[in-house]
């Protein structure tokens, strides 16, 4: 009976019906209570987006999966500091990280968003040790400012260890395969619930078009153990003991994920390298064997190497790719609790973009059910070859021979298929690392060099788009955020900042159409509010903007971006307290957040505050060194504090940074005319005028100037330009009150 029930759950959690996997379990659980069970009705719980649930069921729980998944929930709920001490138990001294790799990358989590910068580093770090795949954990490091070159971190060395890690499955053999446990759908709740923060935000996450993870495996000695990549296996909710198969073997089902050290002994996995970025990964279900014939067909069973349909198939699609399937999280949730991130992220895989299975084989007569595995599986050499960058590779088998996913895979075409997938990661990561760091141009170099058919995914096009953006080139931004909506009209990735970008070209009906578009695919996304706030800003409806923008923030309270925005919108309301609030919530966030730090450094030198305002200035120029809008105005602030040559070396700094920005040329021309170089300054706004001849602001230091020099015709001239280009009310006030003292002398002006 408990094997029924448990086999009902599992089908029902594959097949999506998350209400009748919950009814289940709570029947299991009544009939056979045990912690085992119990950590399934918090998984089906957490499938539902019910993480209370599963907190109330875990809670006290001393198993170490027990204890990842209750720290999961806490993640959900916000409870940071239970989720670390459910990981880290005080009580235990040098506590073991459960579930691997996975556990490491969920407690490096939690440093971050509790402000602990060094261990956060530590236990990603730790995560990428022991599963070099786990790109989330590297786009965390990115995002911390602190990741090591790509080529260093995807290298020669990261092969060899997915190789042995693959090859230490080898030594259990046949007879241990038998109780191998593979739960396909766990991991999906699991991975994208480490960026997830409440319920409502889980709602529409399956839509996600992205790869599911095989899980670990139950070690014929009765140990559950965890592969030492971690990550590919260490994602799942549960491994429950099948009870068939511990009659079978003899042996006392084993205890839930208990965390091991990776050794050559005591390890094993049972996933491949993965094969492309678009082919979806899933774990063959467990088998069943009938008890009085398991000695008879368990050589069988486990040795059969024949083709399959799945084999077959794959031959004919391997080399297909999907373009869509690259954005890496569909729904792009991840801005959020990761960054802008978040981004191409384990915590976003899902199950809904896996291919059809076809069953390998029944044999009734035996009472056994085989299962085919994923196509992207079956033929490894062909599938790795054709997601590396050169594409035209093949390995061949040789060597010595290992099981993998249920087929007989040579160690030659492990490596060779790693290496093409780190290959490809190298690329990727080294673009992303360099664009995490606002070396934009050299981001973009990198990913110039990826193989067109993933240059044109969803998430690449996203991340050039962002490199555009930072680059103050609006136009190309525009045209790669297009491409990008083309190329994974379902994704939501990087959709905030193109939103901005619409916004600084003015490009008001495309604005108010992407936000309606957003919001009509995702009205849980973050993404999607940001969008439809900055619409309602650029129409200057600030009050319904910073409505929009908070709804955002409901949405995602780790999405930085949001609170920046926010802020944007209190500043433009002239509510600097709140405006400070909410640029301080978003760098409590992302303390890497330059756009807030600028944000404070612009109201502080609105309050006439200018020490604070140099000191956040500065702190933003120090995390993005190639911005000329910072640069800018660090040069204002410094002149405000009459350190006038280091204001002067600052601008100068700007205008080489980007030739295109007037703003540095206008701060260099207000800097010189304080200093009393009038001839100079006439002659940086002239060159400003030609290039920006409707600028308002231009014309009317120029009329200054005229009038410092007694020229009142001219000043007159050049005060009626400035109020010809309706300049906004305050300036419109400045430029009156200038024409109406136009022949007091300056030093009297001063007293007045």
């Amino acid at each position: 009976m408990e094997a029924i029930l448990i086999d009902c759950v599992q089908s029902s959690l594959r097949n999506f019906m998350y209400r009748n996997a919950i009814f289940m379990c709570e029947r299991l659980c009544a009939e056979f209570p045990s912690e085992v069970n119990s950590q399934l009705l918090a998984s089906c719980y957490l499938h539902n987006n019910q993480a209370y649930a599963a907190y109330h069921i875990l809670k006290g729980a001393q198993m170490a999966q027990s204890r990842y998944l209750f720290a999961l929930s806490c993640f959900q709920l916000d409870l940071l500091n239970e989720a670390k001490g459910a990981l880290c138990p005080i009580n235990e001294p040098g506590p073991e990280v459960p579930n691997g790799a996975a556990g490491h990358y969920l407690l490096g989590l939690i440093y971050r968003y509790t402000d602990r910068r060094k261990s956060a580093i530590n236990h990603l770090k730790q995560a990428l040790l022991l599963d070099p795949l786990l790109w989330a954990a590297y786009e965390e490091l990115c995002i911390l400012g602190c990741a090591e070159e790509a080529a260093v971190v995807f290298g020669e060395t990261a092969a060899i260890s997915i190789q042995k890690q693959h090859q230490q499955q080898q030594q259990y053999g046949p007879a241990s395969q038998n109780i191998m446990m593979r739960n396909e759908d766990h991991d999906s709740v699991s991975s994208r619930s480490l960026e997830e923060g409440s319920p409502r935000q889980l709602k529409a996450m399956e839509n996600n078009n992205v790869r599911e993870v095989p899980h670990g495996i139950i070690a014929s000695g009765g140990i559950s153990t965890q592969p030492p990549n971690g990550g590919l296996s260490n994602l799942l909710f549960y491994n429950t003991p099948s009870p068939i198969a511990a009659q079978l073997s003899g042996l006392v089902p084993p205890p839930i994920c208990r965390n091991m050290q990776p050794s050559a002994a005591t390890t094993s996995t049972d996933s491949p390298p993965r094969s492309t970025m678009n082919a979806p990964v899933q774990a063959p279900r467990r088998k069943f064997v009938d008890e009085g014939k398991f000695r008879k067909i368990s050589g069988r069973l486990f040795s059969d190497s024949s083709t399959r349909r799945s084999s077959r198939l794959a031959g004919e699609q391997g080399a297909s790719t999907n373009a869509n399937a690259a954005t890496g999280n569909g729904i792009g949730h991840t801005t959020k609790y990761l960054g802008s991130s978040r981004l191409g992220s384990v915590a976003l895989r899902s199950v809904t973009a896996r291919k059809v299975q076809a069953w390998g084989g029944e044999s009734f007569e035996e009472g056994i059910r085989c299962e085919a595995f994923d196509d992207s599986r079956s033929n490894i050499a062909s599938s790795t070859s054709a997601s590396s960058p050169s594409g035209d590779a093949r390995c061949e088998p040789d060597g010595g021979a290992m099981m993998l996913g249920g087929s007989t895979i040579s160690d030659s075409t492990v490596l060779c298929g790693a290496s093409d997938i780190l290959g490809l990661l190298r690329l990727l990561g080294e673009g992303y690392r360099l664009s995490c760091l606002y070396k934009c141009q050299d981001a973009l170099d990198a990913y110039q060099h990826l193989p067109q058919r993933h240059y044109n995914t969803g998430w690449v096009l996203s991340q050039v788009g962002k490199a555009y953006f930072e680059l103050v080139d609006y136009v190309e931004a525009d045209r790669a955020f297009s491409m990008a909506r083309r190329a994974s009209p379902y994704s939501l990735e990087g959709m905030d900042l193109y939103s901005t970008v619409l916004y600084h070209l003015k490009e008001d009906m495309r604005l108010s159409y992407l936000a309606q578009e957003l919001t009509s695919t995702d009205r849980l996304a973050p993404q999607a509010w940001c969008a439809m706030g900055n619409s309602y800003s650029l129409q200057k409806d600030h009050d319904t903007a910073l409505k929009n923008f908070m709804r955002a923030m409901q949405l995602n309270s780790r999405f930085a971006y949001a609170h920046t925005l926010c802020a944007h919108e209190y500043a433009a309301l002239e509510d600097f307290d709140n405006g400070i609030k909410c640029y301080q919530n978003a760098l409590r966030i992302d303390s890497r957040h330059y756009n807030a730090w600028y944000g404070l450094g612009i109201i502080y030198l609105r309050q006439e505050k200018y020490e604070f305002s140099e000191h956040h200035f500065r702190m933003a120029f120090q995390i993005n060194p190639h911005s000329s809008v910072i640069m800018s105005y660090l040069g204002s602030a410094l002149h405000a504090l009459t350190r006038n040559d280091e204001a002067f070396m600052m601008l100068e700094k700007a205008i080489l940074a980007d030739k295109k920005n007037p703003l540095p040329l206008y701060q260099k021309a207000v800097v010189l005319k304080n200093m009393g170089k009038l001839d100079e300054a006439l002659e940086v706004l002239e060159e400003l005028k030609e290039y920006f001849p409707r600028e308002c602001s231009v014309h009317a230091l120029m009329g200054k100037i005229y009038k410092r020099r007694h020229m009142y015709d001219k000043a007159m001239l050049h005060f009626g330009l400035a109020l010809d280009l309706k300049p906004c009310a305050a300036d419109v006030a400045s430029i009156k009150a200038a024409i109406e003292k136009l022949h007091v002398p300056d030093d009297l002006d001063d007293d007045l």
